[in-house]
């Protein structure tokens, strides 16, 4: 096993990001410093790891000497966070730099706006060091799918970062980034977290602004933070997060304060929380170092002053099925819009074939074979004759696990559970297998059906392969707080 980029344990690239936030506002350090320690650490492991798809090194610097000097004007911080760079998952529209989401399609499209979730950033003051890598269009669990290769483990070369956003975790695991931004359609945060020991968060649908950020499944998306510690993603959270009017799935509510919340759960103390664990994610077959590793953590949960209820959620037996008939329905009608006539690719245009054939070539020449079986799949499930059979069920089965949820809050605070049912596997070893790479979002997809937050926080390394794992919260929409609090007095707890 070759270990050789996990996060460095002496420099700018190991401090968190409130303590990097902390040395530039105090000008123990500049901005410029600290941004240029990271673009550094991506020369030096990137051409291994393949975390980023572009490193925007002049618009990053630009931007934290516009930091330096604001503070040196003794003017306040434009946010907790100002000065401190981020990797921004490459879905998300930028105009100074390329938005391919990892497609051939959209290979060097340069958005003429923003992203909502960018400007946010931008406005906070945070330099974007560049795009990180992903699944085309945000579509697998493995950042295989990637028309730009995928990215590799630090922990291990050989092994998958985790998707959609591995490049995401694997650009915080290996101290290319302190922060970094992901989106969550089955677990697309979560999962590649809990593979590289880092954090990640997916705030409840309509928390955070889709404006900007290219759709896989609409109902399903929702991007969110990632870091190397729950406080870190909290102060990210309340940077991003609120009502868009650019966004018609955007909740127009107040924001719950995670950051409070973080702080407040660093005590420890859980005295008085109720924990569910769900009866349907102890199965047999998932890895043993995993499942010894979230009981370690249910233990330690305890130990701090937690409660712990069974809770019994039947249909997420069902929502593997339900979201692969649901997710593919969205993708066929957003992908749509890929057609090679607006932007991006358009293949096969000599003058004298019709739009139809130059339509049909550009998409078979720019999806990849994923993105290609998502769009048929859906395509074929709404279809006459099929829709009632497919799509209308998996939408009826989506209602009870949402009543599972409500359920099951109805007799506790935050449920728990393993965040993948394995640690990380060998980049190929589920290639062709694509119902096993589903498989491997089984814990995370439920709460994306349901619009609910989640958390994962890392839960150490598993015995038998020595590789990170992770404990998955969750929590009843709007109630993104207590994942903050339990999640960050379990890491007070782990230390």
């Amino acid at each position: 096993m070759t270990t050789t980029f996990t996060t460095p344990e002496s420099g700018l690239t190991s401090l968190t990001a409130a303590e990097l936030a902390e040395k530039i506002h105090s000008r123990e350090v500049t901005s410029r410093e600290v941004v240029q320690a990271h673009l550094d650490r991506i020369a030096e492991t990137d051409g291994e790891i393949n975390a980023f798809l572009h490193v925007g090194a002049e618009e990053a610097l630009a931007a934290a000497d516009a930091v330096d000097r604001s503070l040196d004007a003794g003017e306040k911080p434009a946010s907790p966070l100002a000065g401190v760079p981020l990797a921004l998952k490459d879905l998300f529209t930028t105009t100074d730099a390329p938005t391919t989401a990892a497609s051939k399609i959209l290979e060097g499209y340069v958005a003429p706006y923003d992203a909502t979730v960018t400007r946010k950033l931008r406005e906070a003051g945070i330099p974007i060091l560049g795009k990180t890598n992903l699944d085309e269009f945000a579509m697998g669990s493995s950042t295989e799918n990637s028309a730009f290769g995928p990215t590799r483990n630090p922990f291990d070369l050989e092994r998958t970062a985790g998707g959609s956003g591995g490049g995401s975790s694997a650009a915080l695991a290996s101290g290319q980034a302190p922060l970094a931004i992901g989106t969550d359609t089955g677990g697309s945060i979560r999962q590649p977290a809990a593979l590289t020991g880092t954090v990640g968060v997916k705030p409840t649908y309509g928390t955070v602004s889709r404006y900007g950020m290219i759709a896989c499944a609409s109902s399903l998306d929702q991007g969110g933070p990632t870091a190397r510690t729950v406080l870190d993603a909290a102060l990210l959270h309340e940077v991003i997060a609120g009502h868009d009017e650019f966004d018609g799935t955007s909740v127009d509510k107040p924001v719950a304060d995670v950051v409070a919340a973080a702080r407040e759960g660093a005590s420890g103390d859980l005295t008085g929380v109720k924990v569910g664990l769900i009866k349907q994610f102890e199965r047999d077959g998932w890895q043993p170092g995993v499942m010894e590793a979230y009981h370690a953590a249910v233990e330690q949960l305890v130990a701090q002053g937690a409660e712990t209820v069974e809770v019994d959620c039947p249909h997420f037996d069902d929502a593997l099925a339900a979201y692969y008939l649901i997710l593919p329905c969205e993708v066929s009608s957003n992908l749509a819009r890929f057609d090679g006539m607006r932007y991006g690719l358009r293949a096969g245009d000599d003058g004298t074939r019709s739009a139809d054939d130059v339509m049909s070539i550009t998409r078979a020449e720019g999806f990849g074979p994923e993105v290609k079986r998502r769009i048929m799949l859906g395509t074929y499930a709404l279809s006459v004759g099929y829709y009632d059979a497919y799509y209308l069920q998996a939408q009826r089965v989506r209602t009870l696990i949402a009543r599972d949820f409500a359920r099951a809050f109805e007799q506790v605070d935050v449920l728990v559970s393993p965040t993948t049912p394995t640690t990380a596997f060998k980049l190929g070893e589920k290639n062709d297998d694509p119902l096993a790479m589903y498989n491997f979002d089984l814990c995370t997809l439920p709460l994306n059906l349901a619009g609910l937050c989640g958390m994962t926080v890392p839960s150490g390394l598993a015995s038998d392969t020595n590789l990170p794992t992770g404990l998955q919260i969750m929590a009843p929409a709007f109630a993104d707080d207590r994942l903050y609090r339990v999640g960050a007095a379990y890491e007070a707890g782990r230390g």
